[in-house]
């Protein structure tokens, strides 16, 4: 007899606990520690393995898996911030972005208005690079002389630039991972 009244009490119990209205937090990045035994949704959506549908969180990180990133000769005002050098060992991709935008130096000799060039390169755990730089796009129809001094720039910018100061956690992460940059000279001819 006690084991019917068990049996149909625990589904009123457990009903009643999830009657109680689901909040999200509205504040997005915000990364808050949760568990599915919490019993509140993870931030900034909810995935139950008791609900339809897929169980992926619906975020909107900056950075991708794949580290791109762009480099213009003249920042805009808005990113100007984004091009100071961290006064800190590097322990973000934003401050590694950061460090990498300060390195660059276009050439000022065949320069050419317009020109866009992208390297792919990885770096090894003492902030070093594991080869050379591999071009993997340029403008169009650009000689080859401006692209050999275009890829000499950034050549020689990296190099001026390495060994990078990271930090022991980030350099673990960041060690062997492919960096895409994408070199813009937005520089107007005088």
């Amino acid at each position: 007899m006690w084991r019917v009244i068990l049996v149909a009490l625990l589904p009123a119990t457990t009903l009643a606990a999830d009657a109680r209205p689901r909040q999200i937090n509205p504040i997005p990045f915000s990364h808050e520690p949760c568990s599915v035994l919490d019993g509140r949704p993870c931030t900034p959506s909810y995935c139950s393995p008791l609900e339809p549908g897929p169980c992926i969180p619906e975020m909107d990180y900056p950075y991708g898996q794949n580290l791109q990133l762009t480099i213009e000769s003249v920042p805009s005002d808005a990113d100007r911030a984004k091009y100071r050098k961290p006064d800190h060992d590097l322990d973000t991709i934003g401050d590694l972005f950061a460090e990498l935008r300060s390195c660059w130096s276009p050439p000022s000799n065949n320069a050419r208005a317009g020109m866009q060039m992208s390297v792919r390169f990885s770096l090894n755990r003492s902030g070093g690079l594991i080869g050379p730089p591999r071009m993997t796009f340029a403008t169009a129809g650009v000689p080859v002389d401006t692209r050999t001094t275009y890829l000499n720039a950034i050549n020689s910018s990296l190099k001026a630039c390495l060994p990078l100061k990271l930090t022991a956690g980030f350099a673990g992460a960041l060690a062997g991972r492919p960096i895409a940059i994408r070199y813009v000279d937005n520089r107007h001819p005088n």
